[in-house]
């Protein structure tokens, strides 16, 4: 497989890598519709562990089914497919490199207590990606959470681990727990936060969520006023993002967030794409819509990144 210039450029950016962990991010990258252009499209489907299988999949029933989930993948084109470990076994032989998988290593669940810690319990291994061919693994962190500091502990080993063995990282960094307010999760301050952790933690492509305007940090919103941080739309809000992501020396994505119409998410789109963000992991707004759909809504989505709508 063949990289493109752009490919080339993005992968300069992680000096200090083996030639395998470089090798699958360009097999993420190259993959697909949006192949070489350096922007990804990923499906995600680990909402079945956090929210239980109805409110996840009774929308649309196909997804009770993990091959479903890998045939739209590979159907609408996508960069990659990332799932915990028994979504992915489960297509595992049937879909054997077709697309690039995402082992997700940690999750968490709905029914734990309200006063239990913000925390994801360790649901597969590196030896678990390796076996199943896996170009990346997948790990939740929660800044912001009492337990935070044990799961910044469990990535950088996973990590250590996955790239001796030429296997990428991915995290996904959500500020929630004790010392976060609802809307201090998506604050700006917080988001742009949460994506430095995970390029400081070593990601190799960072996810978080999109942020508002909303400023949760005292100290930070001092900073953020004196020194005039444009972020009073999405893309410039994507754009410090990128910034707290070394500078754009790292891949970021983000997320789609709950359901909602499709212009919200071609809207969210052009604004990752203006703000110089790699993509969107879109997960629920794809697999609860009913198959045509969600191949229609994916297509525009590869226009969008293309530049085209």
């Amino acid at each position: 497989m063949r990289a493109t210039k752009a490919v080339q450029k993005i992968l300069s950016n992680y000096e200090g890598e083996t030639p395998g962990v470089k090798a699958n991010l360009c097999r993420i990258l190259m993959e697909g519709k949006l192949g070489g252009t350096g922007k990804m499209i990923i499906l995600p489907v680990d909402q079945g562990f956090e929210h239980g299988p109805a409110r996840s999949f009774a929308p649309n029933p196909a997804g009770y089914d993990p091959h479903y989930h890998y045939q739209l993948a590979i159907d609408a084109g996508l960069n990659a497919y990332a799932a915990p470990l028994g979504s992915l076994e489960a297509g595992a032989d049937t879909f054997a490199g077709q697309i690039p998988t995402i082992l997700k290593l940690n999750s968490s669940n709905s029914l734990m207590s309200d006063t239990a810690g913000k925390n994801q319990a360790v649901t597969g291994s590196v030896a678990d990606a390796l076996r199943l061919g896996c170009a990346a693994i997948g790990f939740t962190i929660y800044p912001g959470s009492d337990m935070a500091l044990d799961m910044f502990e469990e990535i950088v080993e996973m990590r250590r681990e996955a790239a001796a063995s030429g296997i990428a990282t991915v995290i996904w960094s959500y500020p929630r727990g004790e010392a976060i307010s609802k809307s201090g999760e998506t604050a700006i301050d917080v988001a742009a936060y949460a994506a430095h952790i995970a390029a400081l933690l070593g990601a190799h492509i960072i996810k978080i969520k999109l942020s508002t305007d909303h400023l949760m940090l005292p100290e930070a919103k001092k900073v953020y006023e004196d020194q005039s941080i444009a972020i009073a739309d999405m893309a410039q809000r994507v754009k410090h993002c990128v910034d707290a992501s070394f500078a754009g020396r790292r891949l970021i994505v983000f997320s789609g967030g709950a359901a909602k119409g499709a212009d919200a998410v071609y809207d969210d789109a052009r604004a990752i794409r203006d703000g110089g963000g790699n993509g969107s992991i879109i997960g629920r707004n794809s697999f609860q819509r009913d198959r045509g759909e969600a191949l229609a809504m994916l297509s525009k989505l590869v226009e969008i990144y293309r530049g085209r709508a």
